[in-house]
Parts: structure tokens; sequence; C-alpha cells
């Protein structure tokens, strides 16, 4: 039995009874409270459980259209019922249940739910829309809740999950780990001030985690949450009551000033690795802000919104789905989701880190002038890969080396240029530096929500530390390329084309037959007949091996720690890297595409090599072409230099100092100003976040003028 609140009434005076019997079947009752009479209890709805050990369910919410009605169950499945037919078969009926008059109030109690019973068999026994089965283990569902216009479930797995209703199909937008060893979550509870309290049991206490603050309010020993229990706070007090060994037992807290002060708050638990700008939002009546993500040592990666004007980064989403640290982040700029509009900005995000895993989401972002950050952000999490989850569906793994555990993603980057439109199901390639010594290409299927490994080498036989994807197009036709760096101060160019080529023709090889792919973890997506060889390509993938390096350069004495390739107005490319002995090191390539048969392939041809030993006192962690003529570099001793950037030799024009400690990661844009002046802004973190912005002159004074 369950009571739940039906939208448009009064709780004061009804509610919904829901109550499951026999061979899974489960009874909408609705009833009435009358002062002075007799409940008032009338049948509408039936619907049928799936099947399962223990078929009962355990939590229910009504969606505010009261056309759907969203179940747990003890099997941790989640379940979307109809209530349009319910609803009018109900008001036909009400002749039938009260003699086709008003409801007669000297019928006693037991009568009139005998009566409801008794003709429940004209009710059609309805069976649910979409089920996502298991979706919280096998531990059940513990509550569903409703808040503005999305559901959010809990369960005893240690998570609760975002989803919404999209064409009669329940969809998982993402999960959240609210803190560590709070593995028994009941019910969640969205306050007046925007915050979230996630109510649940750690071990024997009753724990109230607050999500806006990151910590625990309260700390309730009770025994454990095998027990009848209910909370309720206002702003005046909170109260806590539950049964133990037979006996109520009652907390209650009064309302106390807050004796402490947020002066500034924090983004991350630990040092912040990592760094990407979205773009910015366009907000009526406000300036532009702009959006971010950070990843950190704590697990998490964070969106948030920077303005210039007020000085404040405000979080807009936590991404808590990593069960290591979040070591790089990279974006593709992409068409979003239909129901969230048009406007504002769309983005494919992957990010990625200790024990080998990527994760994958879509990030909406739109102007919003009632919230605080003036911007809203819908996150959609689309799929996930682990090195070492993949080896356990492995055939004959124990005749193999199983992967190194403690395998980290050093760096990340999309190859630009893949979108296969023409496919039936479009797919993003993704390249990945490994410490265990690999270069990994990664091929993303949004709609099947898969991300699966097309190509690795292990070349540089030591930890890649960058690596950085590039297109060039030409007169001979497209080439997709990839430079990478090592702990060895070498830089190796391939030509990744034929690994994503063979990918795309398995892809024409399925005839348009490749559907979306439902799986244990991700019970969100629907189940669809697959070829033999989409799903060789889904579940098994072959490794083949990347092809030898184009050209190899030994660009530093020891670790590249800074990458960046930029496009010159001749068609060439400037290739810009710092390292840990504070060097910074600049070359111009030049791509050229065989046309006969003796010449097939691609060949690199170094221009220019130019090399700027002590550049920095400390490791070089940032490093930017902003023009061919131009380059920003950051490093761990706060300093921020402009280097121009002459034949033979990089010149110094300006050196500012920042505040972040242990610099991580530098990220530019620039910006056109509203009189036409070009202005360059950048964000750099570490032991912090700080973001500068500056101008550099259209013309840059000659060698002997700088000097």
């Amino acid at each position: 039995l369950s009571w739940v609140s039906r939208p448009g009434l009064s709780p004061d005076t009804a509610a919904a009874l829901l109550a499951s019997g026999p061979n899974g079947e489960m009874l909408w009752l609705d009833v009435t409270h009358r002062p002075g009479q007799a409940p008032w209890v009338q049948l509408m709805g039936r619907y049928l459980l799936p099947p399962c050990k223990q078929r009962w369910h355990t939590c229910a919410a009504f969606l505010p259209q009261e056309e759907f009605l969203v179940c747990g169950d003890r099997r941790g499945s989640l379940l979307l019922f109809p209530c349009s037919n319910s609803l009018g078969w109900a008001a036909e009926s009400t002749s039938i249940v009260n003699g086709a008059t008003d409801p007669v109030v000297e019928e006693s109690s037991n009568e009139l739910e005998s009566s409801c019973l008794l003709h429940k068999e004209a009710l059609p026994l309805e069976s649910p829309l979409s089920v996502l089965f298991g979706l919280h283990g096998k531990t059940g569902v513990t509550s569903v809740t409703i808040h503005r216009g999305y559901i959010y479930s809990t369960g005893r797995d240690g998570v609760y999950r975002q989803l919404r209703l999209r064409d009669q199909q329940l969809e998982v937008l993402q999960k959240h780990k609210p803190c560590k060893g709070l593995q028994w979550i009941e019910e969640l509870n969205f306050t007046s001030d925007g915050d979230l309290l996630v109510l649940g049991f750690h071990a024997d206490n009753f724990v109230v985690w607050s999500s806006g603050t990151g910590e625990n309010i309260h700390c309730i020993p009770c025994g454990g949450g095998h027990r009848s229990w209910s909370y309720c706070s206002s702003p005046l007090c909170e109260v806590f009551t539950f049964i133990k060994s037979g006996d109520v037992m009652l907390y209650h807290r009064e309302a106390k000033p807050c004796e402490q002060q947020v002066l500034l708050a924090s983004l991350h638990g630990r040092e912040i690795t990592c760094v990407r700008r979205l773009g910015a939002v366009e907000v009526p009546g406000h300036a532009a802000v702009n959006v971010f993500v950070t990843g950190s040592e704590d697990t998490t990666a964070c969106v948030l919104v920077l303005s210039e004007n007020s000085r404040a980064a405000v979080p807009l989403a936590r991404l808590s789905d990593h069960i290591s640290s979040v070591r790089t982040l990279t974006f593709a700029m992409g068409p979003g989701d239909e129901g969230f509009g048009d406007e504002g900005l769309s983005a494919l995000l992957f990010s990625a880190g200790g024990r080998a895993q990527i994760e994958c989401y879509r990030l909406l972002c739109a102007g919003d002038t009632a919230s605080e950050s003036t911007v809203a952000c819908q996150v959609i999490h689309v799929a996930s890969h682990r090195l070492d989850k993949h080896w356990e569906q492995k055939k004959n793994r124990h005749k193999l080396v199983k992967m190194d555990p403690e395998t980290r993603y050093m760096s990340l980057s999309v190859v630009p240029g893949t979108s296969t439109k023409q496919l039936p199901t479009p797919w993003k390639f993704l390249a990945a530096a490994c410490s265990d010594g690999s270069v990994r290409i990664f091929g993303l299927l949004e709609a099947a929500q898969k991300l699966v490994l097309v190509a690795e080498s292990f070349h540089h036989q030591r930890c890649v530390l960058k690596v950085e994807a590039f297109l060039h197009t030409g007169t001979g036709g497209e080439r997709h390329l990839l430079c990478s760096a090592a702990t060895d101060g070498s830089v190796a160019f391939w030509d990744i084309t034929g690994p994503i080529m063979d990918a795309v023709d398995a892809l024409h090889q399925a005839e348009g037959e490749m559907q979306p792919l439902g799986e244990c973890c991700c019970p969100a997506a629907p189940l669809y007949p697959l070829t033999k060889v989409s799903i060789a390509l889904l579940t098994e993938p072959v490794f083949p091996a990347l092809d030898a390096p184009l050209v190899t350069i030994m660009a530093h004495s020891c670790g590249v720690n800074s990458l960046h390739i930029r496009k010159t107005p001749k068609g060439q490319y400037l290739v810009a890297s710092g390292s840990d002995d504070g060097s910074i090191h600049v070359c111009l390539l030049e791509v050229a595409l065989g046309r006969g048969e003796a010449t097939v392939g691609t060949c690199l041809q170094v221009l220019e090599r130019v090399s700027r030993p002590c550049a920095h006192a400390a490791h070089v962690t940032g490093i930017r072409v902003l023009r061919p003529d131009l380059l920003l570099s950051a490093s761990v001793d706060q300093r921020l230099t402009l280097w121009n950037r002459h034949p033979g030799e990089l010149v110094p024009l300006s050196t500012t100092f920042f505040h972040v400690p242990d610099l991580a990661e530098l990220d530019c844009w620039e910006v056109v100003e509203a009189g036409g002046e070009l202005r360059y802004y950048c964000v750099l973190c570490g032991q912090g976040l700080e973001m500068l912005c500056g101008t550099a002159p259209s013309k840059l004074p000659s060698q002997e003028a700088s000097q």
C-alpha cells in the first residue's frame, strides 16, 4: 500500500491509494475525506506489474498533467502507466458504483469498498507504456518525485537519477551520487531556496545531505533503514520520527541562525585539473555570460558560468559518474535537443581520467532570467567506456593479460570533420592519450549510446601526455591527422584516415539496419534487432593497430605537458608545445597528398623549427597559438607570457603574473568587441580558477624594436 498525492486536488481532502495484489495486479483507488462521514472510495484503474520474484510496487507519483503514473517496484524497475483511460472509465462508471446518483453518504465504508472491487473486472488491466528494468538494481526503488517537469527516482544503490518523459517513454538523463558511503537513499526534498536535500541511511544513522553545500546537515542515530520513519522540515524547525524496538522516537530541532558564513564557495573539493570554455550564452536584459566545464581530482566535473560583471563563478550542474580523478575534457559543438529550443549552446562533452574511464554527455545551455546564474543547463548522459569492463566481457580472457587497472587517460581530442550525417546513425571519433603508452581512437554512436574502441597503437612505449587532432583539406581530398606527445619529449604525427574509413565502411555494410542498442548499464535505451555486422562492431570490436607515424620530432628533453595546433592562412600548420624543462618548441608543417601510384599516402614536411630553452622557470602546462606570429604560454611559475614568433626565434613581448598556484591547463578564445577591437581571453586552472583578458596590436613591432 502507498499513498500518492493527486495533482490539482488538495492533499487534505483527497489522495490516491495504490494497492498491489496477487499476480502483479495494482489497483488505483481515489479516497476522499468527508468530515463526519466515512471516506468515499472510487476505483480508478488497474495496472499489471512486470513479472519478477517480488512483484509489488514500492512508490509512485502522478505527472502534473494527470495523464501518466510513474511507479517503482521492488525489483528496482521504473514503470510508466497511462491514466487517461482510467479517468475516462471512472467518470462513466460512477453511476454503476453509486447507483446512478450522487454518492450515498449513508453507505458504509466497507460496502462502498466492496462495490468498487466487485466492478473492477469492468476496468481494463493496463500494461506499462515504458519499462526501465532494474534501473536501481535488485534492492528496489525507494521514491519517485516530480520537480519542474523532470522525474527523479531514488534507490538503495547509492544514486538518484533524473529522467524525463519523451514520446511516452521514460528517458534517463543522468545519475547523481550524493556523497561517499550513502548507499541507502530514501527520498529527495526540494527546498524553497533551491537546495536539494537527499534523505537516506548511512550504516545505522539517518543522514540529510545538502547538494547545495555538499555536506551532511544532520546525522541521527536510529539503528538503520529497516524501519518506519518520517522527516519534515520548515523554516522554524525540523522533525524526524522513527520506530525503534517498538517505541516511537522523536527528534526535534529548532532553527538557529547560522554562525558560519561562506565568503567564497568552492567549485571542487580538490585541485582543478582541466578546464574548457563551451561558449557564451546571450541572456535578454543581461550581459552575455561564459559557460565553462572544469574537471578535478575529486572525481567530478562541473558546468559553471563565469561573468565578468559579477566576477563570480556559479555552478550549473555537477557530473559525478567518474570513479577516479577527471584528468581531461574535450567537446564538440552540435545540434541539441528538439525539446530544449534552438537558442543557446549545445555541445557533446567528453571527460576522461583515472581507471581508463571515458564519459560522454550532451550539454544544453540556454538563457534563464529566473535563475541566479541567468543560465539553465540540461545534462544528458550519452555513453561511457572502461577498458577493464570491456576486458571482463572478452572470450578466453584467461589467456590474455589484463589491462593495467591504473591506466589513465591523459588527454582527449575530438577528431574534426567526422560527423557522418549520411549514415543512419551519425557518429564522432575521439583520440585519447593513455598512460600505458598507447594512442587510442574511439567511435561514438550517440543514437545507440555506445562508445567503442576503433584502433590503438603502442608506438611511444611510454606514457603519452597529449594528443591533438586536426583535419587537412586539399586538392587530394580530406585527411584526418593526429599529433601525440610523450614523456620522452617526442612529438609524433599520424594519419588516422584509414581506421576511420574502415569504421565508416563497417557502418555502410550494415545497410541502415543498425538501431539504438539497449544494454544493462543504460536501461533507458530501447531494444531493437541488430545485424551481425552491427553487433560485432558494438559488442566485440576488433582493435587494429594504427600505422606507423608519418613523422616523429624530438622537440624536448622530457615530458610534453602542453600542445596546440593552428592552421595558417597559407594552409600550413603551426605546432606549439611546452615541456617539463620549461622550454617551448614551435614547428611549421606542410601536408602533401600523393597523387600517383608511387606516392600514395600522406607526406609531412617540416619547414621550420624554433626552440626556446628556459622560456619559463618551471613546467609549461599551457600554450596556445593565437596568430601565426603570436603565441601565449603559461607555466607553474605563475607567469603568462606573450611571444612574438620570428623566423628562427621567439621574442617575448609581455609577461603577466597570475594568482593560480600549480597551474594545470590553459584555454583561450577571442572576442570582437562592439568597436571592432579584438580581445583575447584566457582561463587558467589549478589550485583555483582565474580568467584574464588582453589585447595585442594587429601589427607587431619589428625584431629590433622588440629587442
